[in-house]
């Protein structure tokens, strides 16, 4: 009898690690997957929807849809600086929305929600490879996604406009990260290898902090393919061999960044690398306790800076940080799952809360990034948990019910400016830049006597600046006291000669009927800034005022000159004809 010949294998498909090998399943049912997906969309909308029609904040004020420069400015001037992939979409949605916040917010939440469904992507492979129980992988995966939507720390990269640049990077690094788990074999291909490196790339040009991502594909090379060793990383040469040839521009990249910036890099003053770096490790532990326990949360933290070892109790929190690595390197393979998210964790975090000082040291939108890695604890901690199924849906489901409650309180706060910088007022009270941003929130909404007094409260913390004393006297002349008005705007003039604040002067003067007086101020801003149009409208006024008619017209068209669109000068004109 002729004995049947067996096919022989090859040698690359005996050594497939089963982990990475991605194996046919048996078909499910969609409702349940298609179910959670809607639950999804409705409980983030829902979360997020008292912040949808927030304000600008912060930071947005310095963006280019918030400067009347850029209003008819080409793309080319928005993509000019170091992100330009995040201004384009900051430009496409301007395109559409102008100075409406709706649609802003509406993109974030968006993102975020992209961002969810590849988390649950992630963590389910993740799951995989630790070889978990089958019948729990997709709970706990589940819950993964839920926390990483609907955790109230997430709400500042979601809420705040400007922090599109925390969900949109996030957005192509887990994307990259997605493409990179679920390659079809243990060696990447070309096509594979191209495709992470594309995500890659537009991550990098979103934010530069996702520069991280091939630390973290080594990292999960070195875990799970085929399980702590380096074959996996050597079998992937088609991948990291073009990340290694890129890290110097990459490098180059990142160096221009810190260079540009006056918030970043080894050129803060009175903030060296090494005082960063002990204040950041307490701040790993107070990001965890965030993670864990959210409670506290601020805009604008009041974070104290540790100048050395021994301030505020750095030294007892790096030894902590050194023990926790330790431990996970130790008992990495006793208990995996965990021992990757400390080291995801630790890696993550290392862009912003290392050794390159950042001007503020405790930012809640810095963990959006390092949010896997606590997830990947907190499932590795789970599965440990000896319960039956309907219990464990049944906690995990209380836990995130109870974390989209506190992130729908925290974005009813998020939706007025009032009720965020008065929150975080109460919460860091000796803290100048929340008390400023306070009463500038009253100035906006026109509550100018509140507006007064937090201004002068925000003067009583640190020596009023420029900028603080020109707001202070609008806040003022909002309020019917001219004279104080007066006072402080020449206040800020001492400190600082401008046409804006001379021209604020010569508005002062002429609302107080010293006519003489108006108009040598704003002759004075004419001379510092020719080019000012606000200093010929306030001049036409007082000519207006003084029943000059011929000369507040010739003021007004000057002002137009300079901005054919400008409605102040507009309107002067079409007073001048009605009388």
């Amino acid at each position: 009898m002729k004995a049947t010949k067996v096919p022989r294998r090859s040698s690359a498909a005996a050594t497939l690690p089963k982990p990475v090998a991605i194996a046919r399943e048996s078909k499910t049912e969609l409702w349940p997957a298609a179910l959670a997906m809607v639950a999804a969309v409705i409980a983030v909308f829902y979360v997020y929807g008292p912040a949808l029609s927030g304000p600008f904040l912060l930071d947005d004020s310095y963006q280019p849809y918030q400067l009347d420069s850029f209003a008819n400015a080409p793309l080319s001037a928005w993509l000019r600086g170091v992100r330009p992939l995040l201004m384009f979409s900051f430009w496409m949605t301007f395109q559409g929305a102008g100075a409406n916040t709706g649609p802003y917010h509406f993109i974030n939440v968006l993102l975020h929600l992209m961002n969810g469904g590849l988390v649950f992507l992630i963590v389910r492979k993740i799951l995989e490879f630790a070889r978990v129980e089958k019948g729990r992988i997709d709970i706990l995966a589940g819950f993964a996604a839920g926390l990483f939507l609907l955790h109230p720390l997430q709400t500042e990269s979601v809420s705040y406009v400007v922090s599109r640049s925390e969900t949109q990077s996030v957005f192509f690094f887990l994307a990259a990260f997605t493409a990179f788990l679920y390659r079809r074999s243990v060696s990447a291909s070309w096509p594979a290898s191209i495709l992470v490196l594309i995500l890659f790339g537009a991550a990098c040009l979103t934010k530069e902090h996702v520069v991280v991502l091939p630390g973290l594909l080594l990292l999960t090379d070195y875990f799970w393919n085929p399980g702590f060793s380096l074959d996996g990383v050597r079998r992937n040469w088609k991948l990291y061999v073009p990340i290694a040839v890129g890290g110097a521009a990459g490098l180059v990249f990142v160096w221009r960044v810190l260079a540009l910036s006056d918030t970043a890099g080894f050129n803060l003053k009175n903030l060296t690398w090494y005082q960063y770096f002990f204040t950041q490790c307490r701040a790993f532990w107070r990001y965890t306790l965030f993670f864990f326990v959210p409670a506290g949360q601020n805009i604008d933290h009041d974070f104290p800076t540790s100048k050395t070892l021994l301030d505020h109790g750095a030294a007892i929190a790096l030894i902590a940080l050194i023990a926790l690595i330790a431990g996970a390197w130790i008992y990495r393979k006793r208990f995996a799952l965990i021992s990757y998210g400390v080291f995801t964790l630790v890696l993550l975090f290392a862009p912003t809360s290392s050794f390159v000082p950042l001007q503020d040291t405790l930012v809640e939108r810095r963990m959006y990034l390092p949010f896997i890695g606590f997830l990947f604890v907190t499932v590795g901690l789970l599965q440990f948990w000896k319960t039956n199924r309907s219990t464990l849906i049944g906690v995990l489901t209380v836990i995130l019910l109870v974390e989209a409650g506190l992130a729908y309180q925290r974005n009813l706060l998020w939706g007025n400016a009032i009720d965020i910088w008065a929150d975080s007022v109460a919460k860091a009270p000796n803290k100048r830049r929340p008390n400023f941003q306070l009463a500038y929130a009253y100035y906006t909404a026109q509550q100018c006597p509140a507006a007064v007094n937090q201004f002068s409260r925000t003067a009583a913390l640190q020596k009023p600046d420029y900028s603080l004393l020109i707001d202070w006297g609008l806040a003022a002349d909002c309020a019917g006291n001219s004279t104080e008005a007066l006072a402080k705007l020449q206040q800020a003039a001492a400190l600082e000669r401008t046409a804006h604040v001379y021209s604020q002067i010569g508005m002062e003067y002429a609302k107080l009927t010293q006519y003489p007086q108006a108009l040598d101020a704003l002759n004075t801003a004419s001379k510092l800034n020719p080019n000012f149009r606000m200093t010929y409208i306030y001049r036409g006024n007082v000519y207006a005022l003084q029943g000059k008619r011929p000369e507040a017209a010739a003021e007004y068209q000057h002002a137009l000159q300079i901005d054919p669109a400008d409605q102040y000068a507009r309107d002067g004109l079409i007073k001048l004809q009605q009388r």
